[in-house]
């Protein structure tokens, strides 16, 4: 084959490879996104906390790095227009250059102290939002980093309707201008956001923001949480509900849906005021207590309960069962990214679980 008639069968193939990737949803997130061409084919991110054992964290993530395309270092939080503090540990240069070593991207996770209605006054007001805005991009800039993710979560769970209204309008503008000067840069735009379902996560447009973001990741977690009733974190028919609403409005390709790698302690009983255990930590207790491992068929999670000073506890976690119950919602869906909350806290066969997927 001559060079010329080479190159026309190979511009002729990426023409037939690129359509069908666009009709199955399956096109790679926005290169705004340089560093997103470095983990191409890969589902997969995952959380890195700051708190705990944080190296095995990372090394969590090296040696599943052939499943990770994106690591969130859980570093950075605003308490101000124009002040981002980083958290013990944050901007470690090792830890950045040996994601980047092993073709990871990183993309720090900034969240939020601020409420809805103070964060409602500076995401209207222009000055005030490009000052923020200024700040997020000198954060960025500061390290090799692939971009930034927004977990802003404190302005959807505080204030009343109308500061919640005013928060989904101005977070519209506030991403739009971010997503934009990010994108100048070479950089990706991520925005972690709660399930949009039976009432929760509406303080965020998903429609609106998931045109704008590269990619879009709901908590898969937290169906219940510390501050109320026992039960299960995640739930099949939870994920069929907000699943079927998140790819009604944001284009599949973007969406990733994040596993809780953890749990919850209740003292039966008692609302509220649960205490957190990863993985490892309730596998633990539930032998130290000698307690049956129960799975509870209709969520998809397992649970136990045990007794400890007279009091019954009721253990609500996830594991590698759990996970693969549940990811057939998001097959049934088409939506392949996936993510991980957070390093170090899962059971190990999670990996295994997804690669089966």
């Amino acid at each position: 084959m001559d060079h010329a008639s080479g190159t026309r069968a190979r511009t002729g193939l990426a023409l037939v490879v690129t359509v069908a990737l666009l009709l199955t949803g399956l096109w790679p997130p926005a290169a705004g996104a340089a560093g997103g061409q470095r983990s191409a084919g890969r589902t997969g991110s995952a959380w890195l906390p700051y708190w705990g054992d944080v190296d095995a964290a990372y090394r969590d993530a090296l040696r599943h790095a052939s499943q990770l395309h994106t690591v969130s270092p859980f570093w950075y939080e605003t308490s101000d227009d124009t002040i981002v503090k980083g958290h013990t540990g944050a901007g470690r240069r090792d830890i950045i250059d040996g994601l980047h070593d092993a073709g990871i991207d990183v993309v720090p996770t900034v969240t939020e102290t601020l409420g809805a209605a103070t964060m409602a006054e500076m995401m209207h007001d222009p000055q005030r939002r490009r000052d923020h805005v200024d700040t997020l991009l000198d954060l960025v800039e500061s390290r090799s980093y692939d971009g930034l993710d927004l977990d802003y979560e404190a302005m959807a769970l505080t204030g009343d309707r109308e500061d919640r209204d005013r928060v989904r309008t101005g977070y519209n503008a506030l991403v739009k201008e971010l997503c934009a000067r990010l994108h100048d840069r070479g950089k990706q735009c991520v925005v972690t956001v709660p399930a949009r379902v039976r009432g929760s996560g509406r303080a965020f447009d998903y429609e609106r923001l998931g045109g704008i973001v590269d990619r879009f990741r709901i908590m898969g977690y937290d169906l219940h949480w510390s501050g109320g009733e026992a039960g299960p974190l995640s739930a099949r028919d939870w994920y069929d509900e907000f699943l079927r609403y998140a790819t009604d409005t944001v284009p599949r390709h973007k969406i990733e849906v994040a596993f809780p790698g953890y749990g919850w302690d209740w003292i039966s009983g008692v609302t509220g005021h649960a205490a957190h255990l990863t993985w490892k930590e309730a596998e633990a207790l539930r032998e130290r207590e000698d307690a049956d491992y129960l799975f509870d068929e209709v969520s998809g999670t397992p649970h136990f309960t045990y007794r400890k000073d007279g009091e019954e506890h009721e253990v609500w976690y996830q594991d590698a069962r759990g996970v693969r119950a549940q990811l057939p919602l998001l097959r049934k869906y088409g939506v392949r990214g996936t993510g991980l909350w957070a390093l170090g806290f899962e059971d190990p066969d999670f990996w295994a679980a997804l690669r089966e997927a």
